[in-house]
């Protein structure tokens, strides 16, 4: 009897499927193209093509570019989400509502990846820019499209709102200073909240 000649498959070519390395193949991608061309200028098929992945797997890991983007800094929390909470209240008090907000995600679990993350953008320019550029696009531009914001010098009212925010963040959590970094969250909301409002709606001289 004749031997049977085993008959070889070839290789599957194209884009890989879905297995355990996958998720680390788009982050590292993701990453890469985050640092090169900042996130505004980098889409979902640009990762899924470098990655060499269907780009619709790229959604069942990462259901949005912002949640991809926090997971490439190591950020455990939906930053848009609640930046989206916020804004669905009175536009009257949102100063208030954001340092609310903004305390309770830095006082969460989520806090030590939030802390870990800004050391990493103080200490490394690309990291920096990708933070940047995330913060300017996905968290200040839906602030300034759904915040009834005053229509003179949205530029400026934006990036002081963000320098007060940051502010808050290195003094209260990096840095611990006191007695700011002991306050309760009501104190601070207090003290804090109507300066975010003025900068939204109030007048800037």
């Amino acid at each position: 009897m004749a031997e049977r000649t085993a008959t070889r498959r070839p290789a599957p070519q194209g884009r890989r499927p879905g297995n355990p390395d996958t998720k680390q193949s788009i982050l590292l991608a993701a990453r890469k193209l985050f640092a090169a061309n900042g996130y505004t200028n980098t889409s979902m098929r640009q990762i899924a093509a470098a990655a060499k992945v269907d780009a619709a797997l790229i959604h069942h890991y990462f259901t949005t570019k912002e949640q991809l983007f926090l997971a490439t800094v190591e950020i455990s929390v939906d930053i848009p989400g609640a930046i989206a909470g916020v804004l669905a209240g009175d536009p009257a008090t949102f100063g208030p509502r954001l340092v609310r907000t903004f305390l309770s995600v830095w006082d969460s679990d989520a806090g030590a990846s939030l802390v870990v993350a800004f050391r990493a953008a103080i200490a490394d320019p690309l990291t920096s820019g990708m933070v940047r550029d995330f913060i300017s696009t996905a968290v200040l531009g839906g602030i300034a499209g759904a915040a009834h914001l005053a229509t003179d010098d949205v530029p400026r009212r934006l990036t002081l709102i963000a320098s007060q925010m940051v502010g808050l963040a290195v003094t209260r959590y990096l840095l611990a200073l006191q007695p700011l970094a002991g306050l309760p969250a009501d104190d601070v909301v207090q003290a804090i909240g109507p300066t975010i409002q003025r900068y939204l709606t109030g007048p800037l001289s």
